[in-house]
């Protein structure tokens, strides 16, 4: 805050509606009880009554430029954003430190500063020692395994369109180089194969960045003894599969499909039979099918020399989803629909069975089983499902088939690096579940900056008897306790899901009764004209969402099942069991829980709140995970990672498909010697 005392020549921030902050001097002193501020904005004199807070003082122009910000004698608003200016376009330094923490502007463009030759500059200095960079983060993160034999996460967070992939795939390139200096093998080469091929199938151009990741990924980068990489393994999160079906104006659906009608004239791609984007649903909703400067047909051969780095065949079964946006609905799916045919036969499937199934559904009354003929709406909405459920699988197939490819050939690694780049906090002018998603796990992610960046380091100060002012900060707690605890918005939700006649607004109204009436919270609010939209108050922004029916006939907020076809929000009363799990839960082989947790329990496994706190760590729950592996008593047992207490149980070997918290027996002991005894 501003002393109440500000002497004549003092530099000063003042708001304004276009520059954002513009610097103002004063131009005579002002002390408590001064009705008017004198200040100089250029060459114009302007009184300004005093505000409630005084003005911003500006730093001293010894200070402009810093590469740290926390250098800074003033810390706030504009003092960083001038900062960052100066340095990007004074010192073209698109790179500042924070702390700990590495700020980075997006230049929209190449740079040379990424080559061997910096690399080798970077690799074994401090970062105390070094100009900020990308390199010197990560030459952190590597000493300090190295050192402590400890694992390490790199966070990479912020807007869409900031550049968070871009810094990822550096971060990977670093580690490639400094990794594979000890032992010359292809593992590197093979780490950063993977980026293109994750372009191609989970980036996509919106409105804000014509390469944006539109899903989560984290890769742990495994090290041997002597520090060289040995393997790695990829984590992917919330893939936006509405997309595959729908893209807003001026945007596309992923670069894989453009790329393949791109390249559909090569004799190899002869066979899916495909056409220019231009034809087909899932790829001509945004207009434009192209984007300026990129070439569709050479990114495909970019991902195709991939494929053959990694050992792996191409992905063969894009043009399979593009062809069931147009295959006919009802009446032309009973003849011969090429579209469909093509699909069905890319696939593997019956062609007649697919049609039947697209256009028809199964019932389960009194007992019996009853087939009854869709509505060409219900038709289009069970086509789109597939599309995305297909789409989901292929996905998912491929990241398991790069995995295969960067596996640990000679051993398990000793340490690892892992690099989270995720979704940055978005907000558009129709916001749908993914971006509900997107800006919780972004809260989260908040969270875990307040915890480093502010508590845990000025508890250190306080264990330690250093004086300093203490700086305050908006805990975002109670916002994420509204999205997910009890009765929160995730809760009812599920809830609603499970309802035999279920609705968005039977779960508007029960949001608004719980968070308006009983439990006011200040970070949920109802707009006036509507009765089924809410806003959530970030800590970036204010979001507004409202559950409308997109094409496809996916409820965009109340988040249809891709098992269940007809748009409904019911699981159904007699559905299969599987099909009950709702949108806020996921469900693997191994374990079943709130799929955006387990992007906050990579971040918080590998560092202790405290010294006293135990915690469970990836090696832990891989040790515990080979014994019950190697019991000799014929009953194999899985481990469950319970996120919400950080606990490892143990639960049967097929578990019920909706395993709940209450239903576990939780040890009392974290030690592996009480697992060997299990």
């Amino acid at each position: 805050s501003s002393p109440l005392f500000l002497q004549k020549g003092a530099c000063v921030w003042v708001p304004d509606p276009e520059a954002v902050w513009v610097s103002a001097q004063l131009l005579q002193d002002f002390k408590p009880g001064d009705g008017l501020l004198l200040l100089k904005l250029g060459d114009v004199q302007h009184p300004v009554s005093v505000p409630s807070d005084l003005p911003p003082l500006g730093n001293p122009d010894i200070l402009e430029g810093e590469n740290d910000l926390t250098s800074l004698s003033f810390l706030h608003e504009p003092a960083v954003l001038h900062n960052l200016r100066v340095r990007f376009l004074d010192y073209n330094s698109i790179y500042t430190y924070c702390g700990i923490v590495l700020v980075a502007i997006n230049p929209y463009e190449q740079l040379p500063i990424y080559g061997e030759e910096v690399v080798d500059a970077y690799s074994g200095q401090d970062m105390a020692d070094m100009e900020p960079h990308i390199f010197s983060v990560a030459e952190e993160a590597y000493r300090t395994m190295i050192r402590e034999k400890k694992n390490q996460s790199i966070i990479i967070s912020g807007e869409s369109g900031s550049g968070k992939t871009v810094s990822a795939k550096f971060t990977m390139r670093y580690f490639a180089v400094v990794g594979g200096a000890s032992q010359q093998t292809s593992v590197e080469e093979r780490v950063l194969a993977t980026n293109p091929i994750m372009e191609a199938i989970g980036n996509a151009k919106t409105t804000r960045n014509d390469n944006s990741s539109r899903f989560g990924k984290y890769i742990e980068i495994g090290f041997g003894h002597q520090g060289n990489i040995i393997g790695a393994n990829m984590r992917t999160y919330l893939l936006e599969k509405s997309r595959v079906v729908f893209q807003a104006q001026e945007e596309r659906n992923y670069h894989i499909f453009y790329q393949l009608c791109a390249s559909c004239d090569l004799p190899e791609m002869k066979g899916l039979k495909l056409d220019a984007a231009e034809q087909f649903r899932y790829t001509n909703q945004g207009g434009r099918t192209w984007i300026p400067g990129t070439e569709d047909a050479l990114e495909l051969e970019r991902v195709r020399n991939a494929f053959t780095v990694l050992g792996k065949g191409s992905w063969p079964h894009g043009g399979a989803v593009s062809h069931l946006s147009r295959a006919g609905l009802c009446v032309s799916l009973q003849g011969e629909d090429l579209s469909l045919l093509l699909f069905s036969k890319l696939l593997g499937v019956e062609r007649a069975q697919m049609a039947h199934w697209l256009c028809h559904r199964r019932l389960a009354v009194a007992g019996e089983t009853l087939v009854k003929p869709m509505s060409g709406q219900q038709a289009s909405e069970a086509r789109d499902a597939l599309a995305k459920h297909v789409y989901g699988q292929l996905f998912s197939w491929t990241v398991g088939q790069l995995n295969a490819a960067l596996r640990a050939q000679r051993g398990a690694p000793v340490s690892f690096i892992g690099v989270l780049d995720i979704y940055g906090f978005e907000t558009f002018d129709r916001n749908s579940f993914e971006q509900f998603c997107i800006n919780y796990a972004n809260e989260k992610l908040q969270q875990q900056f307040n915890l480093h960046v502010f508590q845990l380091e000025q508890e250190e100060y306080v264990r330690e008897g250093l004086p300093w002012s203490r700086i305050e900060f908006s805990d975002n707690q109670p916002c994420i306790a509204l999205i997910e605890g009890p009765l929160g918005l995730l809760d009812l939700l599920d809830e609603e899901c499970r309802m035999p006649k279920g609705s968005d607004e039977s779960w508007a109204r029960k949001l608004y009764d719980q968070h308006l009436n009983h439990h006011p919270s200040p970070h949920f609010s109802k707009p006036r004209m509507s009765s089924t939209a809410f806003i959530v108050s970030h800590f970036a922004d204010t979001v507004r969402t409202r559950p409308i029916r997109m094409p496809g006939g996916a409820l965009s907020l109340s988040g249809l099942n891709s098992s269940i076809p007809n748009g409904s929000l019911r699981s159904g009363k007699r559905a299969h069991r599987e099909h009950k799990l709702t949108v806020g839960f996921q469900k693997s082989p191994q374990r079943t829980f709130r799929v955006l947790l387990q992007i906050v329990k990579v971040l918080t496994l590998y560092t202790p709140h405290s010294d006293f706190e135990e915690r469970v760590t990836l090696n832990f729950i891989r040790t515990v995970q080979r014994l019950l592996k190697e019991r000799a008593d014929g009953q194999p047992r899985q481990l469950l990672l319970d996120v919400h207490r950080f606990f490892p149980v143990t639960f049967s070997y097929q578990p019920p498909p909706l395993l709940r918290a209450d239903q576990l027996t939780i040890p009392d002991s974290l030690k592996v010697s009480f697992l060997r005894r299990v």
